[in-house]
């Protein structure tokens, strides 16, 4: 699922969360919801493209990932996992989860 919801700046921002509850990818702030809404159909339309996601390592050793749109603006990322198969691993999550998933306004 999808969740939108308004941060303490005023933003809008989504997060796609697993069936388990989890977070596996966060948006950047958008100011109109309508961007925030096509960030949500950029990510459906992405995360089916391999080469859209870029998978990191930190400098502590932790794994993460972006989603990036075609243009090559960062439209999600992970959050930290211990282990490069756990950031495959959310890769697979969201390339799995975000094309059918509902799209949902909470209040934080």
């Amino acid at each position: 699922m999808f969740e939108i919801y308004t941060d303490k700046a005023g933003e809008f921002r989504f997060r796609l969360k697993a069936k388990n509850g989890q977070n596996i990818l966060a948006s950047e702030g958008y100011k109109q919801k309508a961007s925030c809404e096509n960030g949500i159909e950029s990510v459906r339309k992405n995360s089916q493209d391999d080469s859209k996601f870029e998978l990191k390592e930190s400098q502590s050793g932790k794994w993460s990932f972006n989603l990036k749109a075609t243009n090559g603006q960062v439209i999600g990322t992970s959050q930290s996992y211990e282990t490069e198969s756990g950031a495959k691993n959310g890769i697979l999550s969201v390339k799995t989860n975000a094309p059918d998933a509902s799209v949902k306004e909470i209040e934080e």
